[in-house]
């Protein structure tokens, strides 16, 4: 069984009850996903380096995640992840660091706006992906996803006379390619690897490479301040970093991927797009930053997008009946 074929039923076979709490694991992830820019940006301004928040992020959360992820393997054996090596390694280094990596470099040469906005076009490469694994998308699909991308530049503001860097630019797209590994990789069930081994196998992986390229000076791991600025107040920095541990990373990734998994990674990754309205909405909340008529219709585009997207999923997974509504065969 190919890989495209094996995601049919995640994508769209589960029943209404897994789909709606598919839908309900996804929004978690991407509201945990974006209280990120708010809580790494004090540590960057700190003189922290992107590598360091990063390695720091995804470590503590691999410590975190070992004695539940090492209780499961006891009960379910190890037998399962045989052959699974290459599978975590590809999630760890592109889906779990190199997309944090990738993105937080971006952001020091890119507007938020034009970061996010390349780092999200990965949800492209999650239809391209499956399209050429011969999962053909629906035309309300590819509808939906058009709507969805307006709707995030319109939120992100993205072409309003923003500076734009080629090294940047690169950064942006290593996270697009990242965001669409960790979807399309998130997604599989037909691995049997548990999602919080995989996450937890994911993290480990991660950091030991970024430790790696840190050891070796490809990628600075610079510790700064001990006492960070957030919200105007001076807090210790090991307060935003457990928030990155806890909150963005062990419970936004098992969350995304369990997620995944009910839902297929092209639904979840454009379900992943609200990531920005969350961020804008806690933007709004803590730092006053009211959102205007252009972004606030940009997310109901966004919204109208996922909807589509979603629809479009379940009409392409649905199998053919004759008159007496009984199935006649594959789509």
């Amino acid at each position: 069984m190919s890989a495209g074929a094996a995601e049919r039923p995640t994508a769209a076979g589960v029943g209404p009850r897994a789909s709606l709490s598919g839908v309900a694991l996804g929004l978690v992830a991407a509201a945990a996903f974006g209280t990120s820019g708010i809580a790494a940006r004090p540590l960057l301004d700190a003189g922290w380096s992107p590598t360091a928040a990063v390695l720091v992020r995804i470590g503590v959360a691999a410590l975190l995640l070992a004695g539940p992820a090492v209780w499961i393997l006891r009960r379910d054996g190890v037998a399962g992840l045989r052959g699974k090596v290459r599978l975590l390694v590809l999630f760890g280094v592109f889906g779990v660091a190199g997309a944090q990596v990738c993105y937080f470099n971006a952001v020091q040469h890119l507007s938020v706006g034009v970061a996010l906005l390349i780092e999200y076009s990965g949800i492209l490469l999650v239809v391209a992906w499956n399209w050429l694994r011969g999962l053909v998308p629906a035309r309300i699909t590819l509808a939906g996803a058009a709507i969805a991308v307006v709707g995030l530049a319109l939120v992100l503001d993205a072409f309003g006379g923003a500076e734009v860097s080629a090294t940047g630019v690169l950064w942006a797209f290593g996270a697009a390619v990242g965001l669409a590994v960790y979807f399309v990789i998130g997604a599989r069930t037909e691995d049997g690897v548990h999602p919080i081994v995989m996450v937890s196998s994911g993290m480990v992986v991660g950091a030991v490479a970024l430790g790696l390229l840190g050891a070796v000076g490809l990628m600075p791991v610079v510790i700064g301040a001990a006492e960070v600025t957030l919200l105007g107040n001076e807090i210790p920095a090991v307060v935003v970093l457990l928030w990155l541990c806890l909150v963005t990373a062990v419970l936004a990734y098992v969350a995304g991927v369990v997620a995944s998994r009910r839902l297929g990674s092209t639904t979840a990754s454009f379900l992943g797009l609200t990531e920005v309205l969350f961020a804008v909405v806690f933007a709004w909340l803590l730092l006053a930053e009211v959102p205007s008529p252009v972004q606030l219709l940009g997310g109901v585009a966004v919204l109208i997008g996922v909807v589509l997207v979603r629809l479009g999923e379940l009409r392409r997974s649905r199998p053919p009946t004759d008159l007496a509504g009984v199935a006649v065969g594959d789509p």
